[in-house]
């Protein structure tokens, strides 16, 4: 069979996407990928020739009485009739939308053609896009469980949220350590901002680097292109051993190679935290809707998984402290460690594949 999955617009809903995506591939289907022009899109998918990629324009939605819905509504016409074009070549059996309006019109395009169509929240709070994706539905997977409260008029199974293959399989510590330059004895601090890195936990590591000179740790530090230089001559003018990169494809030796990480909290990188049982300090993205990024993080902490900071609280001292507390104390991460593998996922992409496969079995 043919399946659509809409996964454009951050890391967030592409690259758990893609872990779908793989899964259907491997069980002989073919699959239709629907991007956003983004670039992060552009990077993640290039020569991924196993898929059939095609993008789809943009569309974050405004205010409902703001004089840009105008232009919004016009280019989610024109999605919509892109979409339509492309259903009626493909002809799929189902469609999976991963979140946010760049699901919405493969959503509606399936529902036109009577198909089945599902959606993935990740988030412990859904956003305005699936709120409304939520209404034309089979059924809304979920992430989190505490995400089920936000749709009560929907059908909801918590499925988690999938994980890339390449992030899967065993990792040799030693040689993920090697891959960057490190060393093994030293306490590994990976630091992340999402896909596109994130400027105000960067300034505040890099102040905190010049109060930890006694600890004994490293860094592999994921900045984002515009921060990448800056980091990289904080880390050098302080004397601490680091990898420095804008970043990094092979995410599995950043998680293999890591001790602890500090990370805002998308759902995705959740996920793939607790996977490789890292213990981590949570930023989340302050503007994030909903402040969702603080629910998902707040569900973390509660399990004894991260410590949650504020970025507003999140100073140089303040983060130096926290740091050095939990270098200083290895069973406490050893515990935090448990705890977080404790909220990984079981086979989350292969959960959501088999709900998507059920839809299209006819009726006995």
């Amino acid at each position: 069979m043919r399946f659509v999955i809409a996964a454009g617009g951050t890391g967030g809903h592409l690259f758990p996407g893609l872990a779908v995506g793989e899964i259907l591939l491997a069980r002989g289907h073919e699959v239709m990928l629907l991007i956003s022009e983004k670039e992060i899109d552009a990077t993640a998918t290039q020569g991924r020739k196993e898929f059939r990629i095609e993008k789809l324009a943009g569309i974050g939605m405004p205010r409902l009485f703001s004089p840009a819905i105008f232009g919004f509504a016009f280019r989610f016409w024109k999605g919509l009739r892109r979409c339509k074009a492309l259903f009626r070549e493909w002809q799929p059996a189902a469609v999976l939308g991963m979140g946010g309006f760049t699901s919405t019109a493969p959503i509606l395009a399936g529902r036109s053609r009577k198909i089945p169509a599902f959606v993935h929240e990740s988030n412990a709070i859904p956003g305005r896009a699936n709120r409304l994706n939520a209404r034309y539905v089979t059924k809304v997977l979920l992430g989190f469980a505490e995400c089920a409260s936000h749709f009560p008029k929907a059908k909801c199974e918590v499925t988690g949220t999938p994980l890339r293959s390449a992030l899967t399989g065993a990792v040799d510590k030693t040689a993920a350590l090697a891959a960057f330059g490190l060393k093994p004895g030293r306490t590994t601090l990976l630091v992340m901002g999402g896909s596109q890195g994130a400027s105000g936990i960067n300034f505040a590591v890099g102040g905190a680097a010049a109060k930890l000179k006694s600890c004994s740790w490293q860094v592999i530090h994921l900045a984002g292109a515009q921060d990448e230089q800056r980091m990289h001559d904080a880390y050098q003018r302080e004397g601490v051993p680091a990898a420095v990169a804008a970043f990094h494809h092979k995410m599995e030796e950043a998680y293999g190679a890591a001790d602890l990480a500090i990370a805002r909290s998308g759902a995705a990188s959740l996920a793939e935290l607790s996977h490789f049982g890292l213990p981590s300090i949570l930023i989340p993205y302050p503007f994030a809707a909903d402040d969702h990024q603080t629910a998902n993080a707040k569900i973390f902490e509660n399990a004894g998984a991260g410590v949650l900071m504020k970025e507003s609280a999140a100073t140089p001292d303040a983060l130096a402290e926290k740091i050095s507390a939990l270098i200083a104390d290895p069973a406490r991460l050893a515990e935090m460690s448990r705890k977080s593998r404790a909220l990984a996922p079981d086979a989350a992409a292969e959960r959501v594949a088999d709900v998507v496969l059920n839809s299209c079995k006819p009726n006995p």
